[in-house]
């Protein structure tokens, strides 16, 4: 299973100077050092963490592969089709959220069509294209006939879930995964995952890769990134493996 390291949360911190570090450019290079299978950053709308900056330096130095999250937008789209990355993730977003609090609602028509016109551009350009989604049949299978080569499942609801509700959640998400692979998609997930809830998502055999970034830069601020990237490296190869 690939981890792909999210740092946008270092250039939160750097932005609430509006100063020049903590850098995440440096920061993804030293996740790669530390083993990390790619990088991941979210490029807003409102450029509240992450930069264009920031993205352009990545595509120039990463020795991983970037996974570039953004909108279902024209400025957005303009910009990945120019950066070109190892893959791009379609993401809902909201200027008033926090984080990203759920997956895209393909069932609703504009959303579909939204989506529909930025995965068509992408692939026309040639760019490997995700979604991200909510473990729901309907939106899965709405996915796979976007075309799509991958889904990534929203696991907050799995990661927000009492003790009580958390094995219902998992279940969700090991059927969603396995519904999207007999529909050949390639599966990943994310969002909300920590040291102590990941090992039981990790070990879903059909997932393939896992976006982790608040927990890795909470532990990092302890313990140094590099550490930090390889305790949860461990924690999902022992779960793979277990």
């Amino acid at each position: 299973m690939r981890l792909y390291v999210n740092v946008d949360h270092v250039a939160t911190v750097r932005q609430a100077r509006m100063t020049d570090e903590p850098d995440p450019v440096r920061a993804a290079l030293m996740t790669e050092q530390a083993g990390a299978d790619g990088i991941t950053v979210h490029l807003r709308e409102d450029r509240r963490h992450i930069q264009d900056r920031d993205v352009d330096l990545l595509m120039n130095m990463a020795t991983t592969p970037v996974n570039l999250e953004v909108a279902a937008v024209e400025e957005m789209l303009t910009l990945a089709c120019a950066w070109r990355p190892a893959q791009v993730t379609i993401v809902p977003e909201k200027r008033e959220e926090v984080t990203t609090e759920g997956g895209i609602a393909l069932c609703t028509n504009e959303a579909f069509r939204s989506v529909a016109d930025a995965t068509r551009h992408l692939k026309q350009e040639g760019i490997r294209t995700s979604l991200f989604v909510d473990p729901d049949p309907d939106v899965i299978r709405v996915s796979a006939d976007l075309g799509v080569e991958a889904i990534e499942l929203h696991t907050g609801e799995y990661a927000n879930a009492s003790s009580s509700e958390r094995m219902q959640q998992l279940r969700r998400l090991a059927k969603a995964a396995t519904l999207a692979r007999s529909l050949g998609l390639a599966v990943h997930a994310g969002h909300g995952l920590t040291y102590d809830n990941v090992t039981e998502v990790a070990a879903i055999s059909e997932l393939e890769e896992l976006n982790i970034g608040h927990s890795i830069i909470s532990r990092a601020v302890l313990v140094g990134i590099e550490r930090a990237v390889r305790e949860m490296s461990d924690l999902i190869r022992r779960a793979r493996t277990s």
